[in-house]
């Protein structure tokens, strides 16, 4: 077992080229298993980020340490250690986390040593933490259970979008003039030059609002709707170049990478 120190002394086990590197790493991690934690396991995952960035990807803080750091700006909304260990328990799972135990030279228990994995490191390891049951999953078939279950669901999830942009086609075309009150003037604006349908307008509009609906209320009405306008943009420059063969398909997947990059980024004090 390897001697507690200080963090110089595990500057080795980095996997990461960067700082930049280690935060796309993460921000590809939160992309996919975000809903796999609470609020209070991802405050507590995104301070042990904060504590691995001088190193990148290593940390030795202690948990009273970072408790400590995270409830000193919680504003009355602190976490207890018992969610700590809850998020370290699931990050180990989902494979982007390893701990190191480490022991004092006096003997005893020393600090943990935590090291981020890579996304590489990530999907060659074998993932056993199971969403729904809690716990580890008991066997590779379920595992790829899981996987069949949850490629269906976005197979369904497509099937139902191509459905509803096909109906557009059946339906006498309205201009910008009948859009919704409830879709942003600005965002008709942007969409009406390209698509001058009412329908398809506030198609484009129900994807963000899908998209946002768990997070709105983080990133705020001016920062969604400049993020959508702004993704709508992207989507006609590659359309316009051949590249997209479904715009609202094409639209609605940029705008989620967007979206994301945002909420990710946002400073611990948002979420208190």
């Amino acid at each position: 077992m390897m001697r507690s120190g200080r963090i110089e002394n595990f500057a080795e086990y980095s996997q990461f080229k960067s700082l930049k590197d280690f935060n796309n790493n993460i921000e590809m991690f939160l992309a996919d298993h975000k809903k796999d934690f609470t609020k209070g396991e991802l405050v507590a995952f995104k301070r042990l980020v904060r504590y691995a960035a001088k190193f990148t990807g290593v940390a030795n803080a202690k948990i009273g340490t970072l408790l400590k750091a995270i409830n000193a700006k919680a504003n009355g909304y602190g976490i207890s250690r018992s969610t700590f260990e809850r998020m370290l328990k699931k990050a180990k799972q989902l494979g982007i986390l390893t701990v190191k135990n480490t022991v004092k030279s006096k003997g005893g228990k020393g600090h943990n040593v935590y090291v981020f994995n890579t996304i590489a490191v990530l999907k060659k390891e074998k993932l056993t933490y199971c969403k729904e049951a809690e716990k580890p999953c008991e066997s590779k078939r379920e595992q790829q259970k899981m996987g069949k279950e949850t490629n269906d669901f976005e197979t369904s999830k497509k099937k139902e979008l191509k459905k509803r942009i096909d109906m557009l086609g059946n339906v006498p075309v309205l201009d910008h003039s009948f859009v919704s009150d409830y879709v942003p003037k600005e965002f008709t604006q942007a969409v009406k030059p390209f698509f001058d349908d009412a329908r398809t307008i506030e198609e484009y509009w129900k994807m963000v609002k899908i998209d946002t609906y768990h997070i709105s209320r983080y990133l705020g009405e001016e920062t969604i709707l400049h993020t959508a306008i702004h993704g709508f943009k992207q989507m006609i420059g590659k359309l316009k170049k051949g590249i997209v063969r479904n715009p609202i398909a094409y639209f609605k997947g940029v705008i989620k990478q967007q979206f994301d990059e945002i909420y990710n980024g946002l400073p611990l004090e948002v979420f208190s």
